[in-house]
């Protein structure tokens, strides 16, 4: 992992080094701050797709609007049409995630929203937010949307809370890495096989209960159930305990466990169930 996240530092040590001043100096306006953290993402992204043998990256959820007739068309029909997320939710999550980022107060933060292929059921958050989810963690939700949102909705925290960007800054491997003049090398093929796991675990329980409350906010202000983040941890939990269980892969390890995050969640919505909090 020290040599593969050394490499990528290489790559992008400028502008990690410069985000790194601006976070931890306070320099410049919170525009500043993020439109760097977006640099490092961007940088971070292709070099995802590149290893996941992803399409370039779609625009900003800011500047797409609303999506299209058929786009809308097809996110509004019953859950029960929806149970091929294969076919549909190359639509369906832009769509979710565009309506849960126009509920985010900055108006400087821009989110992409991107799928991939991949047998275990993941989801990361790169900075400047960038939010990958593998279609089988979309297959898991079993075409309910609200299940979709929170998930998406988590990881949008990571980024807004500042849990993303200071993973990056905070890497010992890609600060020792910064120091070292930029090459223009590509990752090596480890970035799926060790990079993602690092953008999967490397968040504490606390940072991953602090993105469940503001998922929680930007869910139901976004207009879904947040109701839907404990139908898919009890859907979770279920499998995880049956005798031919599905493999959860190491996305749900890193986080607090389905039952705790149940109990979190309901406690959260009676308090709150009349007052949701502008996040």
């Amino acid at each position: 992992m020290g040599g593969l996240f050394y490499n990528l530092g290489k790559k992008v040590g400028p502008k990690v080094r410069k985000a790194r001043w601006m976070w931890l100096s306070a320099t410049g306006s919170e525009a500043d701050a993020i439109a760097v953290e977006y640099s490092v993402g961007v940088d971070l992204a292709h070099e995802i797709r590149s290893q996941l043998d992803l399409a370039p990256g779609p625009r900003e959820t800011r500047d797409e609007g609303r999506g299209t007739r058929d786009e809308r068309r097809r996110a509004h029909r019953p859950s029960s049409l929806v149970h091929r997320p294969s076919v549909l939710s190359s639509s369906i999550v832009p769509f979710i995630g565009r309506r849960l980022a126009d509920c985010v107060a900055n108006k400087y933060r821009r989110f992409a929203f991107e799928i991939a292929k991949d047998a275990e059921p993941n989801a990361f958050a790169l900075p400047g937010g960038f939010i990958f989810v593998t279609q089988s963690l979309v297959d898991l939700c079993r075409g309910d949307r609200d299940a979709i949102a929170f998930i998406l909705g988590h990881e949008m925290a990571h980024v807004i809370r500042g849990h993303a960007m200071n993973r990056i800054v905070s890497s010992s491997a890609i600060n020792i890495a910064c120091r070292v003049a930029p090459t223009r090398g590509l990752l090596s093929g480890w970035l799926r096989r060790v990079g993602v796991q690092f953008l999967q675990s490397a968040y504490s329980q606390d940072m991953e209960s602090q993105a469940d409350r503001l998922a929680l906010r930007l869910v139901a202000a976004a207009g879904y159930d947040p109701k839907g983040g404990v139908r898919l941890f009890e859907r979770l939990a279920a499998l995880s305990a049956a005798p031919s269980q599905i493999d959860l892969g190491k996305y749900f390890s890193s986080h607090p466990s389905f039952e705790a995050r149940i109990r979190a969640i309901n406690k959260l919505l009676g308090n709150r169930r009349s007052k949701i909090l502008n996040p």
